[in-house]
């Protein structure tokens, strides 16, 4: 068996990249740097991955924010269409693994205070034991915070779940 393509990065589009990028270091806690600024930002979202609770050597997906005035790399220097961010209907959604020291309810929080819209709260899912709520950002990317269940998971009564 051959060795299977690589995801190696991922990018949010958006129509203030340096507005984003607050948003993302605030909301998240990511480092944000723009390369170059308000064109593309790239975001570093944290430390290696963790194994047996300490740093495994295998670094973290690193994602992006572009513009979509112009979304760079593109082969013409003044880009292409559309130009424009795409608010209706459904979009690609990004899993974010709440850190054991944070909590879904003070990202959420943050994220609603600074624009964000929530999309629910407080549902939990047998399938992969996780509980989890999800906002959309002021440019439309959608968001699924995920909170690890463990061995016993305990639904709060009030949860949804499935």
């Amino acid at each position: 068996m051959t060795y299977p393509n690589t995801l190696i990065f991922v990018d949010f589009p958006s129509d203030d990249p340096e507005a984003s990028g607050r948003f993302y270091e605030e909301v998240f806690g990511w480092e944000v740097e723009g390369r170059p600024a308000g064109v593309f930002h790239r975001i570093v979202p944290g430390e290696e991955f963790l194994l047996d609770d300490k740093p495994s050597g295998v670094g973290n997906l690193h994602m992006g924010i572009h513009n979509v005035s112009n979304a760079r790399p593109y082969p013409d220097p003044e880009g292409t269409e559309p130009r424009t961010l795409s608010l209706e209907g459904r979009t690609s959604r990004t899993w974010v693994m709440v850190s054991d020291d944070d909590s879904a309810d003070r990202i959420l929080e943050t994220a609603l205070r600074l624009g964000a819209k929530e999309l629910w709260r407080d549902h939990y899912w047998a399938e992969f034991n996780g509980f989890n709520c999800a906002f959309k950002d002021p440019w439309g990317n959608t968001f699924v915070l995920w909170t690890k269940g463990g061995d016993d998971p305990q639904i709060p009564e009030g949860f949804t779940n499935e």
